[in-house]
Order: structure tokens, then C-alpha cells, then sequence
């Protein structure tokens, strides 16, 4: 099953809508088939490494990381593939949440004689489908709140430079983070400012996240580089009811994709914001910026994880702070998160929290 998880991590952030699954095909104690979701969500895991072990699949044991799906989509039910191809057992790593599966899938493959085993490696499997659990059950995808920062919690000097205050191994560990996830999110400021093309660089990556921007007036010059490549990395914009037409059409018209969010004052409705990410497909959103727009993401509750570089440096009182305000008058109102993972990127720290349990 560890093998099963390794491979589905190939497919985080090129199979959404779907999940991205991986599965083992074991045959008297040696491997015979391997698979992982497709890019775009087709072929199946189960499907790929059902081809690959061919007749050896009968009587095999097969390891997959979440439940075989049980309905007919655009493809048949992986369910009745690992029937026809006579499997003997079938370990599930977590039960897939999806109405139209949601158990059904396991009593497909009970009913037909095969032997089925489940809850292996489940808590890694279910941190890996997050997003895909995330947006079944809330109807969101799962947010990861990337921040770097100086010693003292700063983004910035005071006069606005910020390149670079983590090391190169902090950024390229920042570019392999966007590759696992579905697309880059950032706010009006930062993509006015910083004119970021929030693609991944340097690590050989063929099929680029999506970028997001959140800006409720849609004031971001046509001139910037997201703009200029809408046509080739997918853009997607949320913007209020009040945003310009004009704007809404010549953005459309350069191959960005426009969603109409909801506005609170003068601000959008993240958690609208957030839904509406979730019914145009996304699962896994990870968002780089800037300090008003992670405030905004602690105060609505929509941080799943949070993952902060933080650089042997210090700024000073002046600088920009890493989070803008948050009105907390006690600290029992203070967003908190457990701690997952820290470790020592050259000279930097990278530490990574979960959404408190």
C-alpha cells in the first residue's frame, strides 16, 4: 500500500476533478501491474495497472488507495474492471465519500467472491485525497496558506523588496508544492506589485497548475504576465458582480476563465470564493500571497494547511508583516494548527501545519 500511495502523489495536482489514486497488482508475491490517475482524471489508476499485469491479474491481490469507483461515468466502473479481470483480494486504503460510490464499490466487489480488505495506511490516504474529500463534503477544495517570511514575521523592508529573503533550496521546494496542487491562488495586490507568473520552473514540469486571482474590481493591468499567458497556462479570475464588463470580456478574450463571486463590503466572500473554485473543478488550491489575503483566509477559516519558510534574517518593525489584521482581542480566538513537519532547507526552516483536529 505504501507503493499504491507513492504513485498516486504522481497525479496530485494534474487529475482534477478526480482524485489522484494509485494502485498495486500483486501476483505470488511479485509485482505484475502499477498504475496512477491519468492527467485530466482518465485512465483510472485501477484501469492502468489492471493492462499492465494482463492475465496475471487473476487471482492477484490488488492494493488501491481509495475505494474503486462503483458508478458510470465516462468510463466504466473500475469495480467491474477488477471483477472481470478475476482478482482475488482487494485491499482499500479509505472508502471513497462520493455519494455515487460511498461504499457501493466494496459491496460490488464482495458480491462477485472477491475478498475485500479495508482501512490500510488510511490516515496517509486520507491527507493524500484531502482535496477530493474536501470538496465532496464542503464543496470547497482543501487549502494549503504558503508563507515566507523573515525571523521576525516580515515579507518586505519598508520600502516594498522582498527577492529574495528565503534561499534558492526554500524556492525551489516552494515550485515543487505548486506542481502537487491544482493551482497557485494570490490577491489583486500581489499580482499588481509582484507581476508573478506563478508557474512551476526548473523541474521539468510539462502541465502547469492553474493561477487564480482574487480581485473583486478585476483592476489588474492587461499588460501583466498572467494576462499574456492566459492563453497557455489557465488563468481563472474571481471577481465581483460589480466588476467592469469591459474587463470581464477582454480577460475572457485573452483565454482567462471568469467566475462571479460573491462581494462582503468591499471585499469578496472567500468563502464563496472558495465554492465556486470547487464547482469549477479544483480539489487542492495553494495560495502564495499576499499578507491581507492570508489574514482573510485565517479569519474564514479556510486554511487546511499552512506552510511557512522562515529565513535566519531580521527586517525590523518597518517591514510588511506576513499576515495583515487579524482583530483578535484574546488568544483563545488565535487560529491554531498542529504541527506536521519541520525541517532545515538550507539555510532556512521549513515547517508545515494541519488544521488543528
Amino acid at each position: 500500500m505504501a507503493l499504491a500511495l507513492s504513485l498516486g502523489r504522481r497525479g496530485q495536482g494534474i487529475t482534477w476533478p478526480n482524485p489522484a489514486v494509485g494502485c498495486v497488482v500483486v501476483q505470488g508475491g511479485c509485482i505484475v501491474g502499477r498504475g496512477w490517475t491519468a492527467p485530466g482524471g482518465r485512465p483510472h489508476a485501477e484501469t492502468q495497472a489492471l493492462a499492465q499485469a494482463g492475465e496475471a491479474a487473476r487471482g492477484a491481490d490488488v492494493y488501491v488507495t481509495l475505494e474503486p469507483c462503483a458508478h458510470h461515468g465516462q468510463t466504466p466502473p473500475c469495480a467491474q474492471a477488477l471483477i472481470d479481470a478475476g482478482v482475488g483480494r482487494v485491499v482499500v486504503a479509505v472508502v471513497d465519500s462520493d455519494a455515487r460510490v460511498a461504499g457501493r464499490g466494496i459491496e460490488m466487489l464482495r458480491a462477485a467472491g472477491i475478498a475485500v480488505h479495508v482501512g490500510v495506511c488510511e490516515a496517509e490516504a486520507r491527507r493524500d485525497h484531502a482535496g477530493f474529500f474536501t470538496r465532496v463534503g464542503q464543496g470547497r477544495p482543501a487549502l494549503t496558506l504558503k508563507l515566507a517570511q523573515s525571523f521576525d514575521g516580515r515579507i518586505a523592508t519598508a520600502s516594498g523588496e522582498s527577492q529574495w529573503i528565503t534561499g534558492p533550496g526554500a524556492r525551489r521546494m516552494v515550485h515543487a508544492m505548486r506542481a502537487r496542487h491544482d493551482a497557485v491562488m494570490v490577491g489583486a495586490g500581489t499580482a499588481r506589485v509582484d507581476n508573478p507568473s506563478l508557474t512551476v520552473r526548473d523541474l521539468g514540469i510539462a502541465r502547469q497548475p492553474a493561477r487564480v486571482v482574487v480581485s473583486r474590481r478585476l483592476d489588474i493591468p492587461l499588460t501583466c504576465q498572467l494576462a499574456q499567458t492566459a492563453g497557455e497556462v489557465p488563468v481563472i479570475l474571481c471577481h465581483g458582480a460589480d466588476a467592469p464588463p469591459a474587463l470581464v470580456e477582454a480577460w475572457g478574450g485573452m483565454g482567462a476563465t471568469t467566475l462571479t463571486c460573491r462581494s462582503e463590503g468591499r471585499h469578496l466572500d472567500l468563502s464563496d470564493v472558495m465554492a465556486q473554485l470547487g464547482q469549477h473543478g479544483l480539489t487542492r488550491v495553494f495560495s502564495e500571497g499576499g499578507s491581507a489575503m492570508a489574514a482573510s483566509l485565517l479569519q474564514a477559516d479556510l486554511v487546511d494547511d499552512l506552510v511557512g519558510f522562515t529565513a535566519g534574517l531580521t527586517i525590523g518593525a518597518e517591514g510588511l508583516p506576513g499576515l495583515g489584521a487579524l482583530g483578535l482581542g484574546r488568544l483563545a480566538q488565535a487560529p491554531r494548527f498542529d504541527l506536521a513537519q519541520v525541517r532545515a532547507v538550507g539555510p532556512d526552516v521549513m515547517h508545515h501545519w494541519r488544521r488543528a483536529r
